[in-house]
């Protein structure tokens, strides 16, 4: 994904950051990693240089390694800084589907229902200073918050083959799966724990079922459909924080959507025993 920055023109229109609520709240950050040697270390010190996201006693952060043929995951081992640390390896590379599955399983297996999972690109894309209007809006009552470059952000320095992509993923979401939001495909979110377990409660196993990059619209669509309320923040998109290239494949990707469509018609499958 491309980067994401606040966007300050949008910020008005936001609820006021709140970091007295940051520093009670309990936040489990969920980061699929694959081949990120290079932004890895960035996007912990990222983290690290903001107390308030870890002040809380069991505030975490669950590095997922997807598989990686380079350092990722040895250097997560070897962090030793301030960032409670936990990392998670999967044996091969198997898409950010089972990366969130597995990340999520970590999450929901120690944190209290009320806590907030935060869910972030590895590759630093993921702007931080969105985050205290995106926990005020879970804290006044959202059990799902986007971050949303659709709904009063700007994309900056995008290739038109991935504005195209990002815009008709937030298209086919609302036509074909039946939401209303506008950005449905970026890692940056805010989950309330106890809607995550709400959704394994209901779907098991096949609450993600996608394996690729189109899991996040996946998870959208059915906790939609469990009620869950949804929100969305403004924010802006830069290409240029990034090191190295998207790890997204566009092909796939698509196909990811249309079996999708596929699954939704068929009533998402059936519900956990």
């Amino acid at each position: 994904m491309s980067a994401l920055s606040y966007s300050a023109a949008a910020a008005a229109e936001l609820p006021e950051p709140l970091p007295a609520a940051l520093a009670v709240a309990e936040l489990v950050f969920v980061v699929p990693a694959y081949n990120e040697e290079e932004n890895i270390p960035r996007l912990l010190a990222d983290i690290e240089a903001r107390p308030a996201l870890y002040a809380h006693d069991r505030s975490r952060v669950i590095v997922v390694d997807d598989g990686s043929s380079d350092a990722t995951a040895d250097i997560v081992a070897s962090y030793r800084g301030p960032l409670p640390v936990q990392l998670v390896r999967l044996d091969r590379n198997r898409g950010p589907g089972a990366a969130f599955r597995a990340g999520f399983a970590a999450a929901l297996a120690e944190c209290a229902d009320s806590a907030f999972v935060v869910t972030l690109e590895a590759d630093t894309t993921s702007d931080l200073d969105a985050l205290p209007s995106m926990i005020a809006r879970a804290h006044a009552g959202a059990e799902l918050v986007l971050a949303s470059v659709h709904a009063g952000g700007r994309m900056v320095n995008v290739g038109p083959l991935r504005r195209l992509l990002s815009q008709g993923a937030g298209w086919f979401a609302r036509v074909a799966l039946g939401v209303d939001e506008r950005t449905v495909s970026s890692f940056f979110r805010v989950y309330r724990a106890a809607l995550l377990r709400s959704g394994i409660h209901r779907y098991g196993d096949s609450l993600i079922r996608e394996s690729g990059f189109a899991c996040k619209a996946e998870l959208l669509g059915k906790l939609r459909a469990l009620g869950a309320r949804v929100e969305e923040v403004p924010v802006d998109v830069v290409g240029a924080r990034r090191v190295g290239e998207s790890k997204m494949p566009v092909l796939k990707t698509m196909l990811g959507y249309w079996r999708l469509l596929a699954r939704r018609r068929l009533g998402w499958g059936r519900a956990a025993a």
